[in-house]
């Protein structure tokens, strides 16, 4: 489970965080980062690539909006 309560501005994630906190899959993800949605910030000890928070949630939204998709009421 990814914490969403910590600084979004400043936390990184990666492929797999980002596609859990946004529930797509990694795939998604990484479609983003191609389409130049995502931007990658660097890099994890294993060599993963890892992108801020806010950058995922912003992407995810903008996706949503793009397919004219709204939230689920919670």
């Amino acid at each position: 489970m990814v914490d969403l309560s910590v600084d979004l501005t400043t936390t990184r994630w990666t492929v797999a965080q980002a596609a859990e906190a946004a529930q797509v899959t990694p795939n998604v993800v990484r479609n983003w980062r191609y389409r130049g949605l995502l931007t990658e910030v660097g890099r994890d000890y294993r060599d993963r690539p890892l992108f801020l928070a806010i950058d995922v949630i912003r992407a995810e939204k903008a996706t949503r909006e793009k397919a004219r998709r709204t939230y689920a009421a919670a």
